[in-house]
């Protein structure tokens, strides 16, 4: 338990910390750090439900506080290796090359929810895509994936050919592939530092998931959605912990956590939250003045299924470059959907 304790004591000033009496309460309390806004899901509603299971699952024995602000996106993987919190969530596409099995859940075209997605995601990663090895140094305890992802942008946009020339914020992974192919210039910036890049003109539009419309505040600063039916990419992240500090908790409690919150439960609980994110961030824009929202035509649809297919061959050939069997697993998503 000094482990733990240490680490606490080291942090406490470091960030906000969102558990209060239950922390000195438990046995052991996690440091888990995380880079959204306070006021998204991620932060609002996601770590907090890790939090209620893992008390729930351990009798209060091990919670966790939430710190803000320890360190920028791309660094969170590193951070948890090195020990500096025992905790956190990592977007995959920030690193570009280190992780590309992840970028099977990205692809356009998986039809269901986000919960529907992240559980065939958990089942694909258990079954065949662990095997690459690409979280090596970390426990990953759970797989995510948003809704689809769609275009916002400061001014209208009607049909799919306007996209080409636009610059755009675009994060890695798939999401950077459909961009390029749709001859969008790309800037990568993290989230958290979406809403100045479009405030200050540096870019035309985001394409994010609708959850961002509320959680990111794009109502403001890119009121108008492009919205293509089964969306342009989805966004793949993994919740992930210190092995060591695992290893450390006693072992009842470590096969507790294993049978009742990591893996499956979790993710679906993620995707959950993700969903209800997005149904709520259409509210907000339909409530919000000068804020539209326009479908993609069939035509732009059509068009876009021919974009789409391109992007998924080609990702399927550098999945299967790791030695993982690409097609098995891709079709193994599809099917999860489909069946759920």
């Amino acid at each position: 338990m000094a482990k733990f304790t240490k680490l606490g004591a080291l942090l406490a000033s470091a960030a906000l910390a969102l558990s209060g009496s239950a922390a000195l309460a438990a046995d052991y309390t996690l440091t888990i750090s995380s880079w959204a806004p306070p006021t998204h899901n991620i932060n609002a509603k996601m770590w907090p439900k890790f939090i209620e299971m893992v008390e729930e699952a351990t009798d209060g024995k091990v919670t966790a506080e939430l710190k803000l602000g320890l360190a920028p996106p791309p660094a969170q993987m590193d951070l948890v290796m090195d020990g500096a919190a025992d905790a956190s969530i990592i977007f995959h596409g920030y690193q570009a090359g280190r992780f590309v099995t992840t970028k099977l859940i990205e692809l356009p075209g998986f039809e269901g929810s986000a919960e529907d997605a992240s559980v065939a995601y958990w089942r694909a990663y258990d079954e065949f895509l662990k095997n690459a090895d690409e979280h090596r140094g970390v426990k990953v305890i759970a797989l995510h994936t948003h809704g689809p992802a769609q275009l916002h942008t400061a001014d209208p946009i009607e049909n799919l050919d306007q996209i080409s020339g636009l610059k755009l914020r675009i994060p890695g992974g798939v999401g950077g592939d459909v961009g390029g192919a749709l001859g969008a210039t790309g800037i990568q910036v993290p989230a958290t530092k979406v809403y100045e890049t479009l405030a200050s003109k540096a870019a035309d539009g985001v394409v994010m998931p609708i959850d961002s419309r509320k959680g990111f505040k794009l109502t403001e600063v890119a009121p108008h959605m492009y919205e293509m039916p089964g969306g342009f990419y989805r966004g793949s992240f993994a919740m992930i912990m210190n092995e060591d500090i695992l290893a450390d908790l006693p072992e009842d409690l470590q096969q507790v956590l294993e049978e009742k919150v990591f893996g499956e439960p979790f993710s679906r609980e993620l995707g959950k939250i993700w969903d209800a994110g997005d149904v709520e961030s259409i509210g907000v824009t339909e409530g919000t003045e000068g804020n539209s929202i326009t479908v993609a035509s069939d035509a732009d649809q059509a068009a876009f299924a021919e974009v789409a297919g391109s992007v998924v061959s080609a990702v399927l050939e550098e999945v299967a470059a790791t030695g993982v069997d690409a097609q098995a697993a891709y079709d193994m998503i599809k099917s999860e959907m489909s069946g759920m």
